[in-house]
């Protein structure tokens, strides 16, 4: 089945499985990750960029990380413009807020929507800094007095 989107201005033609494909963080492989973080990380960046630094960080080799990035960009993960005859990607949206969607998609589509797993998990194995675990005090705290 054929549809019509707008995203961000633009009419674009997709199939239902397309949409259902678009930005849904279990459909994000390994090398899409790690280039994902390090656009977000140091946005605007261009393809070279990205495949210096993740070739000598993850052995990544060019091809993969530009066809990563135009996959990221197709999903709706990245946008890209022309500088001075060069694109230069960057995250859709801030990078908070798109880790926040990952991980609340992410939650949804693997546990239903209940965060008993990962709460299980950081209890277990999380290996957290004073900052991280004081974060988590913090979110602990608003949702008690959220209840009250």
């Amino acid at each position: 089945m054929l549809t019509t989107m707008n995203v961000r201005g633009s009419v674009l033609a997709v199939t239902t499985r397309e949409v259902h494909l678009m930005k849904h963080p279990l459909n994000l492989g390994k090398a899409e990750m790690d280039v994902l973080r390090y656009v977000a990380e140091h946005a605007p960046v261009t393809v070279r960029e990205a495949a210096d630094h993740l070739a000598q960080t993850k052995g990544q080799v060019r091809t993969t990380v530009l066809n990563s990035m135009e996959r990221l960009r197709h999903k709706g993960f990245l946008r890209r413009k022309k500088t001075a005859g060069v694109y230069q990607y960057e995250p859709a949206e801030s990078k908070g807020r798109l880790f926040q969607h990952l991980l609340r998609d992410f939650v949804e589509a693997a546990f239903g929507g209940s965060a008993a797993p990962m709460v299980a998990y950081f209890a277990e194995h999380g290996k957290m800094t004073e900052d991280e675990l004081r974060m988590l005090q913090e979110v602990a705290q608003r949702l008690e007095a959220s209840k009250k």
